[in-house]
């Protein structure tokens, strides 16, 4: 292709095909509990013990799930734009295949997806496991939600890269886990203490609309401070799976994978 100019544009096309089909296995290599504690429908360790003997003795009913197919298409989803990113960015900039990105695009790109895959998602679930009757989710609730997923993605994706050559490992440590992935489990983790209470209050506005009587500040801001420590926890539990072990595992399947393709 020639620019206006008369300079040659190269272009890495090589094995593009391959490449995508690379970003989408590894995407979906890498790729509600909270919901009902926050409800007072079950407690927490009631929920995770109900989702574990559905897993244990009846996996293919657990497999098939709307929840586990709502999961698993917002992190699949997720990982897969930032892929498409990082090969839409080689292609063009003649990159190795392997190559990543960060900083403004992959935030836009990766936000996008996520935020509308998430709210789609939290907005099934608040319906299902939810204590009010199935109802429309306010827009603020939207809105909180959409700044938590924008913490974690940011965390996720922009952070890592600016954490990792600060990250105070020995050379003996690092002969077991690189700087890039401790702050790759560390970002995710850590953005969960600030993100947590907005999806508490998020859950509440749900559950106790300002309908017929008036909700006090005093009652939500009690709500959220009782149920942040285990929500906390299980979100971190939840988060580090699929951030930080999802995002070591696509980015290590992806450049194995890529790297062969040149």
């Amino acid at each position: 292709m020639q620019q206006a100019s008369g300079t040659q544009e190269k272009w890495n096309t090589k094995h593009l095909s391959q490449r995508i089909g690379g970003d989408i296995m590894s995407a979906a290599a890498a790729g509600g509990a909270i919901i009902e504690n926050a409800s007072n429908r079950n407690t927490l360790g009631e929920s995770i013990k109900k989702s574990l003997r559905s897993m244990a003795f009846t996996p293919h009913i657990f497999l098939t799930s709307r929840p586990f197919l709502l999961i698993f298409t917002l992190y699949t989803g997720t990982y897969l734009s930032a892929n498409t990113l990082d090969t839409i960015t080689s292609t063009f900039r003649n990159r190795s295949a392997s190559s990543t990105t960060s900083g403004t695009s992959k935030f836009a790109a990766t936000s996008a997806a996520n935020l509308s895959l998430c709210l789609y998602k939290d907005s099934q679930f608040t319906r299902m496991f939810g204590a009010a009757k199935a109802t429309k989710v306010p827009g603020t609730t939207y809105a909180l939600f959409a700044v938590r997923d924008m913490l974690t993605i940011f965390a996720s994706f922009n952070l890592p890269p600016l954490l990792a050559p600060m990250m105070p490992l020995s050379e003996g440590m690092e002969k077991y886990v690189s700087k890039m992935s401790a702050a790759q489990f560390l970002a995710p983790a850590a953005v969960q203490v600030a993100s947590t209470p907005l999806h508490l209050l998020g859950l509440d506005l749900y559950n106790r609309p300002n309908g017929k009587g008036e909700v006090s500040v005093k009652s939500r801001v009690t709500k959220v401070v009782k149920d942040w420590a285990p929500s906390c926890a299980f979100r971190i539990a939840r988060i580090v799976p699929a951030f930080g072990v999802g995002g070591v595992v696509n980015t290590n399947v992806r450049g194995r994978f890529l790297g062969k393709l040149g």
